[in-house]
């Protein structure tokens, strides 16, 4: 794991997942800093794992801020500038969103936080697959993993700590001394091992895998956009996770094509943890799409086991549920 992340494997802290890695690294932070900064940033289109629980505390007296983004999901720059002050005491950002797949300048992140004392906290669970991986250079302090977004199992995860941050987290949760008396609790063997040898897989097949996955999206991307005129693509073109993308229907609720293409195309309309909810994405709210701009768009995954012959059949079955939807309104509301 350490070598797939750029680090020291005594810099690994096992956890049940980014979830819960995500609630240690700013809860434990922003609490064991607090007798020196009382502030803590982070981004509009982040996780409800982050947002959660830097939300949250406000009811302890903390001040929280999201920040802004661009019309691609890249945080302004000047937003962050302007609030960073010696006042801060984490900044999390994710390396890659996990509805539009934008991918952040973590080193430049990193270098503006520890000019004022800052630490740098990063949900990484979508940026295993996404990119070659060096939190030590770039400077991030803190960084999410999850195994199941590496093909790893579920129910295990990790907290990259850097060196002398440990000191800095207060834990919240009590019991045995283990890993860095930071995570208590006898930790899952199998789940570890799990977890370690998808690491080694994606070490091993990563550069190559990301550039095959990389051309399967763009060729999605154009045959999708090609076949549906009106369609237009949410976030970045280029400067995104290889596997992701997001797009814009030209239709009034993305549910309705999802429910035609079902079983045959696994696809979502935002966060899997949102599954089932009548919100439309607050990511793509953020990137400044309308309600019902956001409502319209669908997302869709690309990896190690897609098939080159599934690009040609999912643009077909996505511009033949659309015609469907057209021909018969009423049956799509139902």
């Amino acid at each position: 794991m350490a070598g797939l992340i750029g680090a020291d494997a005594q810099e690994i802290v096992f956890t049940s997942g980014a979830t819960e890695s995500n609630n240690l690294a700013i809860l434990g932070v922003v609490r064991g800093r607090a007798a020196k900064r009382s502030t803590v940033l982070t981004v509009a289109t982040e996780h409800s794992s982050v947002l959660g629980p830097a939300f949250a505390l406000r009811e302890e007296g903390f001040r929280c801020i999201a920040l802004p983004v661009d019309p691609e999901g890249f945080v302004r720059r000047e937003a962050l500038l302007e609030t960073l002050t010696e006042d801060v005491s984490l900044v999390s950002v994710a390396a890659a969103n996990n509805e539009i797949g934008t991918l952040q300048d973590l080193s430049w992140i990193a270098d503006q936080c520890h000019a004022v004392g800052a630490l740098l906290h990063t949900d990484a669970a979508q940026a295993l697959t996404a990119e070659p991986l060096s939190f030590c250079a770039w400077g991030v302090d803190l960084a999410s993993l999850s195994a199941h977004k590496a093909y790893g199992p579920q129910g295990i995860g990790a907290l990259f700590v850097a060196p002398g941050v440990a000191r800095e987290i207060q834990p919240i949760c009590f019991g045995g001394g283990q890993q860095l008396g930071l995570r208590p609790g006898t930790l899952p063997t199998a789940l570890c091992v799990g977890f370690g040898e998808a690491c080694a897989i994606l070490n091993a097949v990563g550069d190559v895998e990301r550039q095959r996955t990389q051309l399967l999206r763009d060729e999605l991307i154009t045959r999708l956009l090609s076949a549906i005129p009106s369609a237009k693509l949410n976030g970045s073109q280029t400067i995104r996770h290889p596997g992701n993308i997001n797009i814009q229907l030209p239709c009034d609720d993305a549910r309705d094509v999802i429910q035609r293409l079902q079983p045959k195309v696994a696809l979502s309309s935002g966060s899997a943890c949102h599954s089932g909810s009548d919100q439309a994405s607050h990511v793509l709210k953020a990137i400044g799409l309308t309600s019902m701009e956001a409502r319209s768009s669908i997302r869709l995954g690309l990896g190690r086991f897609t098939a080159h012959d599934e690009v040609a059949s999912v643009v077909e079955e996505v511009a033949k549920a659309l015609v469907e939807i057209d021909h018969h309104p009423v049956a799509s509301q139902a």
